[in-house]
């Protein structure tokens, strides 16, 4: 008999909507989750070829004989042909990473697992997916969140915005939207229920 793969389930979400928050939450619920965003900034601290290829593509970026997240996300923000260069060095390896979870989550036969991607959709993932769910929150919220982390500004915000798929869209092709205007309380609520739901339709059905 032909064994059961695990439900894999993607969760999105813009800047600022609570994804990572929301990540979080069901990894409490004890889901395996993969963060793509941690995959990357592993690839950037640890000795190896990416950030061996890396420094030689984008030597600005380098400080005292690391690579500064800072200057690296300065350089390919301002440049769409950099930003390509550094998403082909990247993208394989995250890809390669998230193969390699989805082949212990089968061999450990966990029920289900979690793909915390920013670009679920705009990189195709989603289509592997059973469920994906798009974590939105309004735009005035979205907006104060961004503003209060460090060296941002609102140019730079909307700037990213324009980078991104609009949230309207994500939501649009989203299995489930999570609502975060209320981060902790609402959205916590939110998700446990959420995670009833899917329990029950399809992981129990």
């Amino acid at each position: 008999m032909k064994q059961k793969k695990p439900l894999l389930i993607g969760l999105t979400g813009s800047i600022g909507m609570g994804k990572s928050t929301a990540a979080k939450r069901f990894a409490a619920l004890g889901l395996p989750v993969f963060c793509a965003d941690d995959v990357v900034h592993i690839l950037l601290a640890e000795e190896g070829s990416a950030k061996t290829k890396i420094m030689k593509l984008f030597p600005q970026a380098i400080q005292a004989g690391q690579i500064s997240r800072k200057k690296l996300g300065k350089l390919v923000f301002e440049d769409s042909e950099k930003r390509e260069k550094l998403e082909k060095v990247l993208h394989p390896l995250v890809r390669k990473a998230e193969k390699t979870f989805w082949e212990k989550a089968k061999k450990d036969k966990v029920r289900a697992v979690l793909f915390d991607i920013p670009l679920l959709f705009e990189t195709g993932v989603d289509k592997k997916c059973d469920i994906t769910l798009c974590v939105s929150a309004s735009a005035e919220i979205q907006k104060e969140r961004v503003l209060r982390r460090k060296n941002m500004t609102e140019d730079r915000f909307h700037a990213i915005l324009k980078q991104q798929m609009p949230d309207a869209e994500k939501k649009r092709r989203a299995t489930f939207i999570i609502t975060s205007d209320d981060e902790r309380g609402d959205m916590y609520r939110q998700i446990k229920i959420l995670w009833a739901k899917i329990e029950k339709e399809f992981l129990n059905a």
